[in-house]
Order: C-alpha cells, then sequence, then structure tokens
C-alpha cells in the first residue's frame, strides 16, 4: 500500500451508538494529488538531531535516541515517513537485526510514572518564573510532560495507573490541561519549541498492536494544543490530525464522548483551529508558506475527518454545543464545489475524498448552489429529450416545450393547478413559467412568485382543512381526515419541490420534524410499498408541534402517584375527523390494556408515533412523492432538516439595513433626496410593511439563502409625474420610484403601492 495515502480506512457507522461523521457513505480511503515515496527508514533517522542532554529521552524503540528539531520538521516536513501503523511495519527493522543490548520484549501495557504536580503548584511555579526569570522549573515540567504518551498520562491522569475506560469519563484533569495550556504561549520561545519538539518524538515512536486508551488519552489532550494556530507548526499538526484520523472506529467513539465534556469556549477553539487549518490548506496566505499540497495531499481529509468526530460529538450532545451552522467552512464557497459533488457521485464508496462527504462543512449556499446546478442539468436534460424527439419524428419544434407551463385562472387556482401539474407531469423538471388567464403579464420570474404565493395562501387556509393550524406553536400540521383521495397533498409537495427546483421562497410554516420526515429516507425509494416518512418521534418532536399535550405526557412520565388509578387510561386514543370522534388502538387489544407505571414510556412512545407518523402515514406518503417527483437528486442526501426548511421557505428574517447596503442604482445616486427619502421611508416602516415592500418588488416576502445580497435589488428612476405609483418588475427585483421630492408623498405614495400589489388587473 502507498503510504501517503494508507492512513485513513473507511469505516462503517454505528448509527444506532453515534451519529454519523459523514451523512452518506464514508470513503475506504483518501486520494487527493500524486503518491510521493517516503525515505527509507535510515535516510530518515539521520534527519533527528542530538539528543538534548545525556538523561533525555528518546525514541522508544531501543538504540534510536534523539529529537528532530522543529525547523526539520517545518522544512522537510513533505519528506518525513507516513505515520500509520501498516507502513510502519513495513519500515521497521527485525528484531533480529538487533545488537543484543537493545532486545528487549515491548511493555505491552507500560507502567505510568507517578507525577504529582497540582494545577495550584504549576501556576505558583508560573507566578514565580514571571517574577523571577528563572524558567528552569517550567522549563523542565514541558520537556518532561509531553516528551512521551506516557509522561503526557502521567502529568494529566487523574489516576497515573486507572484504567478509565468508559465513554463518560476520559480521566483527564481538565482544569490541569486547561492551565498547562493557557501558560504555554506565554512562555520562552525555548519553551515553546521544546513542547512541539516533545510532541514529534511522541507522535514518531514505534508502536505495536492496538492502541490503549492512554494513546487515546494522549490524543485527546494533544489535539487541544494552542499553538496549532500557527502555521509554522501545521506540519505537526498535519501528522497528528492524519494519526487521530487513523483510529480505529472504536477508538472514534471514545474521543466523541470525551470531546462533548470539553468546554463550549475549549470546543469551539478547537473547532475553529481545524476549519483555519483547512482553508489555509486551501488558500495559503504565501505559496511557500506550506509544503506543496500535491505532496500533502492526506493533510485536508484528515483535518475533515477529525472534524466528523467534533460535529458529531456536537450532535449527540443535548442542547447541542454550538450551532450547527458553526461547522460551515465558508472558504469551500470558492472552491470548485460541482466536481466535489461529481468527485461523491461517482465515487462515494471508493477511495477518492469529497467534501461531499462530510456534508456538515459545506454551507447552505454551497448545498443551494449544488442542487440548482444540479437542477439545471437535470432542466437542459429533459428540455434536450423533448426536443430531440419531436424533430426525430419530424414535427414542428415549438420552443413551449422547453418549459413547464402552467395557465390557471385565478378564479379557480386551485383545481387549475391541480389539474395543470397533473396532466404535466413529465415536464416537472423543465423551467417553470406561468400565466394567469385573461392577464397580459410575460412571465419573467415574477408570475410565477406569484403564483406560488397564492397557491400555498389558499391550501393552507384554516376552511381548507388539508393542514390544521396549531396556534400554540403557530405552525401547520397534516389533518388526520381520511379519504379516498390525497392527490392534493401530492400538490403541497409537488409545490415544494418546484420551489426548491426553481429557487422560489415559499411563506410555509411546518414544524423541523417535517423536514426531517421528508428526508426519511432522503431519496425516494423504488419500491412503490417500502416505508416512508416514519421518522423517529420523541416527546420533544411533539414539543414542536402540539406543546401543550408534550407537556401533559410529561407530567404522566414523571407522575409518582398511582397512575392505572390516577389517570384511568387505556392504549386507546380518541381522535376527531370531520366533526367525528373515531377511536384507535395504539396496539392490539389496546382498548383493555390499562396504562401503568410500568409501561406508560410505551404508551407515551406509541401515542406520539400516532399522532406524527401513523395517523396521518397516507397524507404524508402522498406529500412526500409529490417533493421527490420533483427533488429526486442525490444532492438531497447532503441536508439537514433545518437546510431542507431553508431552501423551501427562506428566511423570514428582515434585514433592511443588509438590502440598503447591497442595493443597485440606476437613473439615480445612493444620496439623491428622493433615495435616501426612500430608504428613511422603509427602514421606519412595521415589519409588515417591509414583508409588503419585498414581496412588491420581488414576489416574495422571504429572504434566500444567501441573505438580502443575493436578490440583487435594483431601485430605478422612472421619468413620470410624481402624481403617479411605485411600479416593479418583480421578475428582476426592481423597483421604479418617481422622482418625489420630500418624504411624506414618497410614503404615501409606496403605501398605497405595496398595500395593493396582488395581480395586473388586466382583463
Amino acid at each position: 500500500m502507498d503510504g501517503e495515502h494508507s492512513a485513513l480506512s473507511g469505516v462503517e457507522r454505528d448509527r444506532d451508538r453515534l451519529p454519523p461523521i459523514y451523512t452518506s457513505s464514508p470513503p475506504t480511503g483518501f486520494v487527493r494529488g500524486a503518491k510521493q515515496p517516503f525515505p527509507s527508514l535510515g535516510s530518515f533517522i539521520s534527519t533527528l538531531s542530538q539528543r538534548r542532554d545525556a538523561g533525555g529521552r528518546g525514541l522508544a524503540g531501543g538504540g534510536m535516541t534523539g529529537t528532530l528539531s522543529s525547523t526539520q520538521w517545518l522544512r522537510h516536513g513533505r519528506e518525513l515517513p507516513p505515520i500509520c501503523s501498516d507502513v510502519r511495519q513495513k519500515q521497521r527493522l527485525s528484531i533480529d537485526t538487533l545488537p543484543p543490548e537493545v532486545k528487549a520484549p515491548f511493555p505491552s501495557d507500560p507502567v505510568i510514572p507517578l507525577r504529582t504536580k497540582t494545577t495550584k503548584e504549576f501556576q505558583e511555579d508560573m507566578d514565580r518564573a514571571v517574577q523571577s526569570g528563572d524558567w528552569r522549573e517550567v522549563r523542565e515540567f514541558y520537556l518532561t510532560t509531553f516528551d512521551s504518551f506516557i509522561e503526557i498520562n502521567a502529568a494529566f491522569k487523574r489516576e497515573a495507573n486507572g484504567s478509565f475506560n468508559t465513554i463518560d469519563d476520559s480521566g483527564v484533569n481538565a482544569k490541569f490541561v486547561n492551565a498547562v495550556y493557557d501558560a504555554l504561549l506565554s512562555t520562552p520561545q525555548d519553551i515553546q519549541k521544546s513542547v512541539l519538539k516533545g510532541i514529534i518524538n511522541s507522535l514518531l515512536r514505534e508502536w505495536k498492536g492496538p492502541r490503549t486508551k492512554d494513546d487515546l488519552r494522549a490524543y485527546f489532550i494533544l489535539v487541544q494544543n494552542p499553538q496549532y494556530s500557527s502555521t509554522s507548526t501545521y506540519v505537526i499538526y498535519a501528522h497528528l490530525l492524519r494519526q487521530i484520523a487513523a483510529l480505529s472506529e472504536a477508538d472514534h467513539h471514545f474521543l466523541v464522548h470525551w470531546l462533548k465534556k470539553l468546554s463550549a469556549r475549549r470546543f469551539r477553539q478547537l473547532v475553529e483551529r481545524l476549519l483555519q487549518f483547512i482553508s489555509t490548506r486551501l488558500f495559503p496566505a504565501e505559496p511557500d508558506e506550506l509544503p506543496p499540497l500535491a505532496k500533502c495531499s492526506w493533510w485536508i481529509p484528515s483535518a475533515t475527518k477529525v472534524l466528523g468526530l467534533f460535529n458529531a460529538a456536537n450532535s449527540v450532545s443535548s442542547p447541542p454545543i454550538m450551532p450547527f451552522t458553526d461547522f460551515y467552512n465558508i472558504t469551500l464557497e470558492h472552491i470548485d464545489f460541482m466536481e466535489e459533488y461529481r468527485t461523491w457521485q461517482n465515487y462515494g464508496n471508493s477511495n477518492r475524498f469529497s467534501f461531499c462527504q462530510f456534508p456538515f462543512i459545506l454551507s447552505t449556499v454551497v448545498k443551494k448552489a449544488i442542487i440548482q446546478k444540479d437542477s439545471e442539468q437535470q432542466m437542459i436534460s429533459q428540455a434536450r429529450q423533448s426536443l430531440v424527439s419531436k424533430v426525430s419524428r419530424r414535427q414542428r419544434v415549438d420552443m413551449n416545450l422547453l418549459f413547464l407551463n402552467i395557465k390557471v385562472r385565478r378564479a379557480q387556482l386551485l383545481s387549475d393547478s391541480l389539474d395543470e401539474l397533473t396532466r404535466k407531469r413529465c415536464d416537472l423538471k423543465k423551467k417553470l413559467r406561468v400565466t394567469f388567464v385573461g392577464e397580459a403579464g410575460l412571465d419573467m420570474g415574477g408570475l410565477t412568485k406569484e403564483w406560488f404565493l397564492l397557491l400555498v395562501r389558499q391550501i393552507f387556509h384554516t376552511d381548507y382543512g388539508m393542514f390544521t393550524y396549531m396556534k400554540d406553536s403557530r405552525c401547520h400540521w397534516f389533518s388526520s381526515w381520511k379519504c379516498d383521495n390525497y392527490s392534493e397533498f401530492q400538490l403541497v409537495g409537488t409545490l415544494m419541490g418546484l420551489a426548491v427546483y426553481n429557487s422560489i421562497a415559499l411563506d410555509i410554516h411546518f414544524p423541523l420534524y417535517c423536514y426531517r420526515k421528508l428526508l426519511t429516507p432522503p431519496t425516494a425509494p423504488c419500491d412503490q410499498n417500502a416505508l416512508i416518512g416514519m421518522a423517529t418521534a420523541s416527546l420533544d418532536d411533539l414539543q414542536q408541534i402540539m406543546p401543550e399535550l408534550a407537556h401533559g405526557l410529561g407530567e404522566l412520565l414523571s407522575y409518582e402517584g398511582n397512575v392505572e388509578e390516577d389517570f384511568y387510561l387505556s392504549f386507546q386514543v380518541l381522535q376527531e375527523e370531520m366533526g367525528v370522534v373515531k377511536s384507535y388502538n395504539l396496539k392490539p387489544g389496546g382498548d383493555k390494556i390499562s396504562v401503568t407505571k410500568q409501561n406508560r414510556k410505551e404508551y407515551v412512545q406509541l401515542y406520539v408515533d400516532f399522532l406524527l407518523n401513523k395517523s396521518i402515514s397516507k397524507q404524508f406518503a402522498a406529500f412526500y412523492h409529490g417533493f421527490h417527483s420533483v427533488c429526486a437528486s442525490d444532492a438531497l442526501m447532503l441536508l439537514r432538516p433545518e437546510e431542507v426548511e431553508m431552501l423551501v421557505c427562506g428566511s423570514p428574517e428582515l434585514d433592511m439595513s443588509a438590502l440598503q447596503k447591497a442595493a443597485q442604482y440606476e437613473g439615480y445616486g445612493k444620496t439623491d433626496t428622493t433615495v435616501r427619502c426612500f430608504w428613511d421611508v422603509v427602514l421606519a416602516f412595521p415589519l409588515e410593511l417591509q414583508k409588503k415592500l419585498l414581496h412588491f418588488a420581488t414576489g416574495s416576502d422571504r429572504v434566500p439563502v444567501g441573505g438580502m445580497a443575493d436578490l440583487n435589488f435594483k431601485i430605478s428612476k422612472i421619468d413620470v409625474p410624481t402624481d403617479w405609483l411605485p411600479i416593479s418588475h418583480t421578475c428582476f427585483n426592481q423597483i421604479c420610484l418617481p422622482p418625489y421630492r420630500n418624504r411624506k408623498e414618497l410614503k404615501h405614495k409606496l403605501t398605497i403601492a405595496i398595500s395593493n400589489a396582488e395581480g395586473f388587473g388586466l382583463e
């Protein structure tokens, strides 16, 4: 095996034990750039410097003594041998060739020396050194502590030879680790260099067999070192990350649970350091600042996989230590992410690295761009097929066949839309174009936005009955009434899919759990009878939708009295459907099974599952198939439920100041009286009028994923009398203003315009 790419072998993630580091299939290895041979062990040993003193420690393994200077590491980092067990096995000298005096059995379970220095004593040593200028005691502590994994454990393990073999307790004295690292950067440079030398020694030692928990503890401690913030230490940092990434799945499981015990501040620092490392490796400030990328192609895969451990630790923490959006690496918006996507599609289960294997690092902006470009390719392919079909049959080519043409009457909006989408289901992946019958508007994007807005408003109206509005949670949920035809639910799913496909933000208020169901599974199964949308439901999920009921069930679980006599419940629930109360058993014979203290957890779980899954299974199945009939794409596998919600709905948070900064002007300058009056008025508008303005100018009152800047909002001058109202071109996100002379006049005209903006009114 080539050493340059052997350190990171793929592993199957145990999804029941731990959230996946990847949401797509993990790679079995990483290949990025050309493979490079490494020097022999003999030439490598020749690069080691003299031992720092006669009694100092060298590399384990008998006669190999001395430490490698940090300058040699930094200058020749690309020439170092790979740090992974199978490569070292090839390079290791046979014990039979060694002289008798260095033949010694490998200590399978080394005894950790006893070190008794406490946090308080260390801080006192630091205070004395700062005051006196005598750093000898502090220097000796750092020299000793970071010389080997054994010494690291001796210094920081709470009990030197305790086992601490659980995920719940790393056995590390976190307070002492923090004190030592907090002080490190304020010590003299020679001490800081000695720590780096010790880490080099530790990482280059020969290890036999699997890693022990003490080794894991050493990695856990070393990865917290603040020195890795400097690019001058990146070679050392990269080798540390490579060894951590190459650990077994079981070892990663331990590390994840130890990492989540870090303080939020430390945890964030380590995540930001990894993100910065990846960004700097991709785009170094100076060309010669780091070794050539082709010589160290494993840097980015190693760092990304270790970042995946932090992401998993964040996921298993309740609440999360930091928002998932803080794992985004904005630098990746400037790489060829479509090449990354194609690599992932073509080599997802092979040894080709792609950032798409680690979607937590990709921002919603990148994922949206991937989905859009993937959609464009599908649109082009669909249109090309239609064109070729016409030409092959020698039929006249109508350019309308390149579009999904929807023609509807305003008075029959819902039924016409349902008929059109049903009849043209084969054209759903073409570019959408909407026409309102009897109106002269040409759809350049604005009519499409209005069609979505009006249709969503009508479908979600409480009088229509498809969805129930939950006042406590201020969201919509599926009505549980039964019927023979669920095509209208499929229409809603199709609408959502078309919105994502055509980059339109919808004013829809579903709970987050709905989007989790929509990704269960993320791609529609071929088997029509396969269960879909049956996401595991918890009391927390019910809390999003029916908080009052969730609170009551929570009280049932914590009740200390006689559950059976005081609550008098059975495994049967009553539900009102179209004015009729119906009963449903949560399990066979449920009406005859009483809820007791012993079975109440089962009752609550079955009840929640019934409300959020089983009672609406047919409605949601139609909704799911409608969405995936349009958005059938591998790119959906990259998304979290929160990100699907953002793509569907955009953001409801309006920042008019950001819109002002990003605005473009035509015929006006930003300092003209009319423009200044416009922004004075708009910034003072209440939220409701700001939403109406946004809808008037863009056709939607939602903010796209990229923020206000992505709207390309333009204010243009129109040379008409000032008694005219403003007009807009929603297809271009443009508002046209007559040259109003004062703030009062502009406010009056603008308010009238944005409050009466629906439809073109042309018969």
